[in-house]
């Protein structure tokens, strides 16, 4: 247990000390806070690396020229809500990802059903001895209505396989599209909080400056 006298030692040894004197050492002791942050709390070790969150963090906290302990605080908070946010999007891709495989399962096992049921069809009209007009090409053969270019068609079937894995995400029991909008929305009301935090406290600087003298 800590006796009185250590208590007192501690004490007058912490009024000696004045920290950082010259602007570099201040500099330097102005990002102690950065180099652990809110790594731990923030960065998903098994998914995300450690590494690039804290160049991310070093990056935010370059553009705020923290004063005090609360601004670093809030400065290294809000880089941990802007790359929460940037998580947020890459799960929204990576959703649309899964739709999109699930989409082209779909077509591989419906087109190898086509080309089964044509090679069935091609040996009874052999065996009945009658000529039917074929298909020009491969879209024709699928059913598919070929109207201008080839690059035409393929940009409308994406944007149409961006609405339909749009729509069979919204119609999940789970509604993932809907609490991420609603995890996004909170992280961005918070990141607004801090940056008018931020802004607040540097419109203050120059009154207390003045106060001071």
């Amino acid at each position: 247990m800590t006796s009185f006298r250590q208590i007192e030692a501690n004490r007058r040894n912490a009024r000696l000390s004045t920290g950082p004197v010259t602007e570099e050492g201040k500099r330097r002791s102005r990002q102690n806070a950065v180099r652990h942050g809110l790594t731990a709390e923030t960065v998903v070790d098994a998914l995300e690396d450690a590494e690039d969150y804290a160049a991310f963090e070093m990056a935010v906290t370059a553009d705020y020229d923290a004063q005090s302990a609360v601004e670093r605080e809030l400065v290294l908070r809000l880089a941990s809500l802007l790359w929460r946010l940037r998580r947020a999007t890459a799960i929204e891709s990576g959703l649309f990802k899964i739709q999109a495989r699930h989409l082209l399962e779909f077509r591989q096992r419906r087109l190898a059903h086509q080309k089964r049921q044509n090679v069935i069809d091609n040996i009874c009209r052999d065996d009945a001895g009658t000529e039917e007009d074929t298909p020009q090409n491969e879209d024709e053969a699928n059913g598919n209505l070929v109207i201008g270019s080839r690059s035409t068609v393929e940009t409308a079937q994406q944007s149409d396989d961006l609405t339909r894995a749009f729509v069979r995400l919204s119609n999940l029991p789970t509604y993932p599209l809907d609490r991420l909008s609603r995890y996004e929305a909170t992280l961005w009301r918070q990141a607004c909080q801090i940056l008018f935090t931020l802004r607040c406290l540097d419109q203050r600087k120059p009154w207390e400056r003045l106060r001071l003298r």
